[in-house]
């Protein structure tokens, strides 16, 4: 099946392939008529003393050798130009896929596993189109071509020398059989090596915090050695295999010597002939030798088609459903209608939840850590969709409309900020592809950053590292959210906004936001109460569970959870050591 679907993607390149077969096709025939040049020579002009046929025959290989290069580079050339192609559609099909799986996928997915997938594994397939294909099938023509012509030559001669193929293709397919599943264990190690890798590169200011460079350095030693160790064991399996392939095509040419020489001096074959058989003999052991490596690349190909189609074959567990239509004229209103949800079978980390935000009020959410704060939110934009209950947008269940168009009408800031490796002004801009230079800055301004970004040396221009390593948490989370306020949202998401930013900073933002969130429904998870004091409402959460909810005065009187929070952040309690809110057990 896997071979199958690799082969039909050989289809829409059918004319290049055609050339490429048909180019192998010709150069089959000029190297089986080498070895009749060299008959003649031999047989014909030296043995018969036809010595003016010489100038022909070199003239003859000469122009015979010229066109098989120019067939060669067209084969090669071809089927290399059909295999780029297809694994540029393939590279192309598989990072669009990544970008439409559910954010559950990832949960349970490595990175390193990915991209091992998206690079190893895909090059492996190019080799498979490349050199795989086009020499499998020239392999067979050229075993199909010589023993018609060694037939004809000498049919005994010729009868005696394919019995001892069944042997070789026994012992060809019984390497196959074994390197199969050592390439396999290779390529997940690899994956494996992969991730070890990249998760060391991410968190590397952590491994330097904590002084683990000696311990991460050993992590890799332990997986590269595993790597070293399974490709050994293949290479065995190489080892073990193609000597003794050598040893039996060895026997076959020793064994025509002997019969063909006596044929000769028997006078039943010509010298030349005897010559020219043992060269096919060569050009039949070639195509199985041949047969070896390709068996080989198969195995390996398959092994990281299986890899790659996996994820192809992923079904994303968010999706438009069938008559999903755009979302237009969006008024605000969001309501949450008896919604549960679970992470994983068993465990909810939401319970009955049920509450309306009205177009252009502002919803706070407060409670312990793990209390599904940022789980709740994140149903609106359908990261995930409720196990059970529905979550409306004016009055209509969010799956009926498009995924790209929900989210397009939703500013989301997380409390992991994430910043590609851009200038700021793209950051930015990332929120709004058609937006100008205009209003980049005014988006800037509104987040309380452009004070800053004017004083680097290039401005909005400043490239900011990957991940935004050049810059402190505060600037990144600012950042983020000119990002988000630039798409003009109907809907705003405040994960934690403020977690990196100083107090003052934060009195910035939130007096910039008090403008901004007016006419949007907004949606603010605080660990601060001060950020959440004039919420329309305040949702209190404690075990996926909505306890509690009011305003700010009423809760005071009505939630001894709200109360205990409160009294945490503001009757100077120990459990809270400073403003920044660290060590306080009310965070997100």
């Amino acid at each position: 099946m896997r071979l199958k679907r690799l082969l039909v993607k050989l289809v829409p390149y059918w004319p290049m392939a055609v050339g490429a077969a048909f180019s192998a096709l010709v150069v089959l025939v000029l190297n089986l008529l080498i070895p009749q040049f060299i008959r003649l020579v031999i047989d014909e002009a030296i043995l018969e003393g036809q010595v003016f046929l010489l100038p022909w025959i070199a003239g003859g290989i000469v122009l015979v050798t010229v066109v098989k290069g120019v067939f060669s580079f067209g084969q090669r050339y071809l089927m290399e130009r059909v295999a780029q192609k297809i694994i540029f559609d393939l590279r192309n099909r598989l990072y669009n896929h990544l970008q439409h799986l559910s954010f559950s996928y990832y949960e349970n997915t490595q990175t390193g596993q990915l991209m091992s997938r998206a690079t190893a594994d895909v090059e492996m397939l190019k080799r498979f189109y490349g050199f795989g294909i086009i020499h499998l099938f020239q392999g067979a023509v050229t075993f199909i071509g010589v023993l018609i012509v060694i037939f004809a030559m000498h049919a005994r001669l010729a009868a005696l020398t394919v019995l001892a193929l069944p042997i070789i293709l026994v012992v060809i397919f019984r390497f196959g059989k074994k390197v199969g599943p050592a390439y396999q264990v290779i390529q997940e190690q690899l994956a494996d090596l992969t991730s070890v890798l990249q998760e060391n590169l991410t968190g590397i200011r952590v491994v330097k915090a904590f002084g683990r460079e000696e311990g991460e350095s050993q992590k890799f030693d332990n997986e590269n050695a595993a790597l070293l160790n399974k490709n050994i064991s293949a290479v065995r399996i190489w080892a073990y295999y193609f000597p003794f392939l050598s040893f039996l095509t060895g026997l076959a040419a020793a064994f025509i010597i002997w019969y063909g020489g006596r044929e000769v001096i028997a006078g039943r074959l010509m010298l030349g002939e005897l010559i020219a058989f043992n060269s096919y003999l060569l050009m039949l052991v070639m195509p199985m030798r041949m047969l070896g490596w390709v068996v080989n690349l198969s195995q390996r190909a398959l092994t990281s088609a299986a890899r790659v189609f996996e994820i192809l074959d992923t079904k994303p567990e968010i999706d438009d459903a069938p008559d999903a239509r755009e979302l237009l004229d969006v008024k605000g209103e969001v309501t949450f209608r008896s919604v549960s949800f679970a992470y994983r079978e068993g465990v909810e980390a939401l319970k009955n939840i049920s509450f309306t935000a009205k177009p252009g009020e502002n919803v706070a959410i407060v409670g312990t850590t793990g209390s599904g704060k940022t789980t709740l939110v994140s149903l609106i934009p359908r990261f995930y969709d409720p196990t059970e209950g529905e979550v409306l947008l004016d009055h209509e269940d969010i799956r009926s409309f498009t995924l790209q168009s929900l989210r397009r009408t939703i500013g989301f800031v997380s409390q992991d900020t994430f910043l590609f490796s851009a200038t700021i002004s793209e950051n930015i801009g990332y929120g709004d592809a058609k937006a100008d230079h205009e209003a980049i800055v005014a988006a800037a301004k509104a987040a309380q950053i452009h004070d800053f970004i004017v004083t680097l040396p290039q401005g909005y221009e400043t490239m900011v590292g990957e991940r935004g390593v050049n810059l402190s948490g505060g600037q990144k989370q600012r950042i983020a959210i000119a990002r988000a306020l630039l798409k003009d949202p109907k809907i705003l998401i405040l994960d934690d906004y403020t977690s990196s930013v100083d107090a003052h900073t934060e009195y910035l933002i939130r007096g910039a936001l008090d403008t901004l969130m007016a006419g949007r429904t907004s949606f603010i998870i605080a660990q601060r109460i001060s950020t959440v004091l004039a919420a329309d409402q305040i949702l209190v959460m404690d075990g996926g569970e909505i306890v509690a909810r009011g305003t700010h005065e009423d809760l005071l009187e009505t939630s001894p959870l709200y109360q205990e929070i409160y009294n945490i952040q503001f009757s100077g309690n120990s459990l809270t050591c400073d403003e920044e809110g660290r060590d306080n057990p009310w965070t997100t």
